[in-house]
């Protein structure tokens, strides 16, 4: 039996909930294993936040290829969801820490959420309305690739700029 697009998009959903939630504190959990840094959290960055999200998302979409070949739009419409994500984090967080002047840790961590359930919403939107024209998927896919690179690269050398700081040490990177 195949799975409809909304229940693949909720599953998605999940696994990119459990997966950030979990890659949050692998790194910590595994005493700051410099193989696991690329891909968990190393610290309270806004940008460490984003690859929560990143890497869950990217994952799930590999595994979920494989069940959508016939589709054409499948990279292009998974690859404007994880822009949609990746740039929803630190516009929400950023626009509510100006109005507000801080957040707590509840609210930082409903933006991870927000962040994939629009994300998911918003894919979920494209597959069903079949407008997106996706003449070149290999673009799609290094676009990606590119993004996941650059995740590994800045966590070992991190610009110094406010979203790759830490908010509680005042540090960069690991």
């Amino acid at each position: 039996m195949k799975l409809s697009i909304g229940i693949w998009q909720f599953v998605g959903f999940a696994v990119t909930s459990l997966g950030g939630t979990l890659l949050h504190f692998l790194y910590k959990w595994l005493g700051e294993a410099v193989w696991i840094a690329p891909f968990s959290g190393v610290n309270e960055s806004t940008w460490e936040h984003m690859k929560l999200l990143f890497w869950p998302t990217f994952i799930f979409a590999v595994i979920q290829s494989f069940f959508f070949k016939e589709r054409g739009d499948f990279w292009c419409v998974k690859l404007r969801g994880i822009l949609l994500g990746l740039a929803l984090i630190p516009i929400i967080f950023y626009t509510y820490n100006g109005v507000i002047g801080s957040s707590p840790d509840w609210i930082n961590i409903a933006i991870f959420f927000v962040s994939a359930a629009v994300l998911y919403i918003y894919e979920t939107r494209l597959f069903n309305g079949s407008t997106v024209v996706c003449k070149r998927p290999w673009l799609a896919i290094f676009v990606m690739c590119i993004i996941a690179i650059l995740f590994a690269v800045f966590t070992f050398a991190t610009p110094e700029i406010d979203i790759f700081k830490n908010p509680l040490t005042g540090k960069y990177g690991i």
